[in-house]
């Protein structure tokens, strides 16, 4: 059984080569899985996440996280998404590897939205913006980045300010333009792909200054109260998924339809159904996509199943 640490598992699964891999295996069936969500009995908030799946043949993964939003505030901040990822033979149930939870949940998110992007984005986008300055904000930027490389310029947005200044200033580190923007509303008016990646339970993005064209990715809501964005980009977008599970249970899709902003009918496909062509995805240069990556089991099977051949194992 091999491990890997976080800094093997953001070496071996870079975006340029991730995102194309992900896209191989969503020409196949979506692995079986499921979840358990454990909350903290004393009420703090966090929760500890099982996410068992099988990928028939290849391996059976289990992922286990526990989510503690509190620790960015702690002194040192250490990561909020912490845990392992654990993968086994599918034929005998011998366990093959252990990866660093956090990295490889970054990576696969990130790397999930990113597929988004290299399937519905426009062709030639210049500006992204990221909503939200957290451990994952990075990882979508050279995620969306390596989707589409004519991406110019990065801009962050942050309800701290200085996070946000951060993050732009470790991008600016890695050779890419990226500054702090200092009004949300103003730049979704001028962004071509915007990513959300936040744990907000009030709408940031205004559909209302979704620009013709722009492409909205959706990351962070993964409660049935949360959401990043309003009713109005759900009318003004087609909306895609990842997948076609969890979609209930996740308020960026629920409260819109229970509010008559979209219907589940309106949804228009997942990633399945773009990467095997029984939706055409973008169809006029104008349209407003929007991509709610859901997350999943399924997810993390595929990023171990990657890693596992990155590794030569």
């Amino acid at each position: 059984m091999q491990m890997f640490d976080a800094e093997t598992v953001h070496r071996l699964l870079p975006y340029d080569s991730l995102i194309p891999a992900l896209q191989k295996l969503h020409e196949g069936k979506m692995p079986e899985g499921d979840g358990v969500y454990t909350e903290d009995p004393n009420g703090t908030g966090n929760m500890f996440v099982t996410l068992p799946g099988w990928l028939g043949g290849q391996l059976i993964v289990v992922k286990m996280v526990g989510v503690f939003p509190g620790n960015r505030d702690l002194d040192p901040p250490i990561g909020s998404v912490l845990g392992a990822v654990a993968a086994f033979d599918a034929h005998t149930g011998a366990p093959v590897l252990v990866a660093d939870g956090e990295a490889m949940t970054y990576r696969k998110t990130a790397a999930i939205s990113g597929l988004g992007t290299a399937l519905l984005a426009p062709p030639e986008p210049q500006e992204l913006l990221i909503v939200g300055a957290g451990g994952l904000g990075p990882h979508v930027a050279l995620a969306h980045i390596a989707a589409r490389p004519s991406i110019a310029r990065v801009w962050i947005w942050n309800r701290t300010a200085r996070r946000a200044e951060a993050l732009a200033a470790t991008l600016r580190t890695q050779g890419i333009n990226a500054e702090a923007a200092p009004d949300l509303d103003a730049a979704v008016a001028e962004a071509d792909v915007i990513s959300c990646v936040t744990m907000s339970r009030a709408p940031l993005v205004k559909g209302a200054m979704l620009k013709p064209g722009a492409h909205l990715d959706l990351v962070g809501s993964y409660l049935p109260d949360m959401r990043e964005t309003d009713d109005d980009a759900m009318r003004r977008g087609t909306v895609f998924t990842c997948c076609d599970r969890g979609r209930d249970e996740v308020g960026e899709l629920t409260l819109p339809v229970a509010s008559g902003a979209l219907s589940w009918d309106d949804i228009q496909g997942d990633a399945f159904d773009l990467v095997q062509g029984r939706d055409a995805g973008r169809t006029r240069e104008d349209q407003i996509t929007v991509y709610k990556n859901i997350g999943g089991a399924h997810q993390d099977v595929f990023a171990a199943v990657i890693l596992n051949e990155a590794a030569g194992l």
